[in-house]
């Protein structure tokens, strides 16, 4: 279903305006304008990435057989409707999952509205998708915004989702909750659902009602799963495949203004967050990542937001900002993929950082991470931007999918005319750090001032180069740092100064041939 209605503290980068507005070098390619899509979903099979599945609402289907060159759409059909919040997954056997609600009353907001889950089936790409397995049904309460992730060890499918006591209720008696669901034949059957969200939230489709839970398998049968609610993004783990929960969950982040925010030219908008875990053979296997958006530098400046997890979800890191522009502009409805092979984060997110301050014009921009989310590369997917109409709907997030350097995203587009289309890019990792935006001259910029727990550092390169950076006490002395080779592009670290005692540093960045210096305030 749709969630709800609705400065930064220092500038990061100043960007080249004719480097940040040139065309995409990512070709892009319309899967549909059919049946007035929005909401994506997408998903590519990791035994062969050339077969893509493609969702939107409300009953849309896409394949590709050529790694999203072309599409063929199927207009999927239940006996309770298919009604939107579309999800996709693949198990190795190449079978792929489309997760939807259904309405089957009147379409008010009263029982039978959104009263079930339902999974649907097709055995390879190009198959028909039919209708698999129902879950969820418990009335006169109704269902709302499920996701699917696949455990690839034993094919199970988990699907985490939202109970409302009744949807968009303002009676301080209806309450939400998160519950959990899992099939261990191919979404034939489902468990019972089970709570796994301690506390609840209200049920007015709101910041304060608790929504947006996206699972993610682990190596060894773990469940993950975070979402966001009245204290903020939340977390939860099983570590026998969902039998059994903590009876209490782990806070990940506040998010200061809420999930549900406003931002100029969207019917509405959310900071509902994406939970994805590391399942490569790399350094950081295990890594788990929460991904999210929120207004906590003021309702003009909307920003990306990351945090990891090395010990499976006990402990996380300080929010690290994906978007690297600077103060005062809006980038939202966020997704985030792990290439398993590689291990890389992958984002996707609408992006007004090109367009004067209250402009509606909106790019879609991906982010690339090869470190686990220390530093993030900027990059522009869409062609062409778009200006949306509070009007009509793009959907409550976008997507995306990858598997060993083919990355998919996908994407809403709306027209003058209130019509909407569903994209993707035929994204080339090997030209990202060809087509970052190069400044004149090399910029350095160190924020939050003051830094309490983690001092982001960041700055652009024109050219890949080894770069080191250094903090100094007053008496000179090196307290923290790093030093790595770094590509070309924007690039941003966070330093840790938690352990430092307050007062007054010195960061030294020496970039390739240049250095520069930046003083820095510390204060717990």
């Amino acid at each position: 279903m749709q969630a709800a209605r609705c400065g930064r503290l220092l500038p990061l980068l100043v960007l080249l305006a004719g480097a940040a507005r040139a065309q995409s070098p990512h070709p892009n390619v319309l899967i549909s304008a059919v049946n007035n899509p929005n909401e994506t979903a997408i998903m590519l099979n990791p035994k062969n990435p050339q077969e893509v599945v493609a969702g939107a609402n409300l009953n849309n289907a896409y394949f590709s057989t050529n790694g999203g060159q072309t599409w063929t759409r199927q207009q999927l059909t239940s006996p309770q409707t298919v009604y939107g919040d579309p999800g996709v997954a693949c198990d190795t056997t190449g079978a792929f999952y489309f997760l939807h609600l259904t309405n089957p009353g009147t379409g008010g907001l009263s029982y039978p509205f959104i009263d079930r889950m339902q999974v649907q089936r097709a055995a390879s790409v190009a198959g028909s998708f039919s209708l698999r397995g129902s879950f969820g049904l418990n009335p006169p309460k109704q269902q709302d915004k499920g996701w699917l992730a696949v455990d690839r060890r034993t094919n199970a499918l988990y699907c985490t989702w939202t109970e409302f006591d009744t949807y968009a209720s303002l009676n301080a008696r209806d309450s939400t909750r998160i519950l959990f669901s899992r099939s261990l034949d191919g979404a034939q059957t489902w468990s019972a659902p089970v709570r796994i969200s301690r506390r609840g939230g209200d049920a007015r489709d709101e910041s304060n009602t608790v929504e947006g839970a996206v699972p993610a398998a682990g190596p060894n049968g773990e469940v993950y799963v975070s979402w966001a609610g009245p204290r903020g993004i939340e977390f939860n783990r099983s570590l026998d495949g969902g039998l059994t929960w903590p009876q209490g969950e782990r806070l990940v982040s506040p998010q200061p203004g809420g999930w549900a925010y406003g931002v100029p030219g969207l019917d509405r908008s959310n900071g509902l967050p994406v939970t994805a875990c590391d399942l490569s053979r790399g350094p950081r296997r295990g890594t788990l990542y929460v991904n999210w958006t929120d207004q906590r530098n003021g309702p003009s400046d909307t920003d990306v937001w990351l945090a990891s997890s090395a010990d499976g979800g006990l402990t996380w890191t300080a929010p690290r900002r994906v978007n690297n522009d600077p103060a005062g502009t809006h980038q939202f409805l966020t997704w985030m993929a792990v290439d398993q092979v590689t291990g890389y984060l992958w984002f996707v997110f609408y992006d007004r950082r090109n367009y004067p301050a209250g402009s509606e014009q909106t790019d879609v921009y991906g982010a690339r991470s090869t470190d686990g989310g220390l530093t993030f590369q900027n990059f522009r997917l869409s062609q062409t931007p778009f200006t949306p109409d509070d009007l009509g709907f793009l959907g409550d997030y976008n997507n995306i999918t990858a598997h060993n350097n083919v990355v998919r995203p996908c994407w809403t587009r709306m027209e003058a005319n209130l019509t909407t289309s569903v994209w993707t890019a035929l994204l080339d990792p090997t030209l990202l750090a060809s087509t970052a935006a190069s400044p004149v001259g090399l910029r350095l910029e160190a924020y939050p001032s003051p830094a309490r727990e983690l001092l982001n550092v960041a700055w652009e390169l024109p050219g890949a180069t080894e770069c080191r950076l250094t903090l100094r006490d007053a008496l000179g002395r090196v307290v923290n740092g790093t030093a790595r080779r770094f590509m070309a592009g924007a690039q941003q670290v966070a330093l840790p100064v938690s352990g430092l005692a307050p007062g007054v540093y010195t960061l030294e960045a020496q970039l390739g041939s240049q250095r520069l210096f930046r003083r820095v305030l510390v204060q717990h």
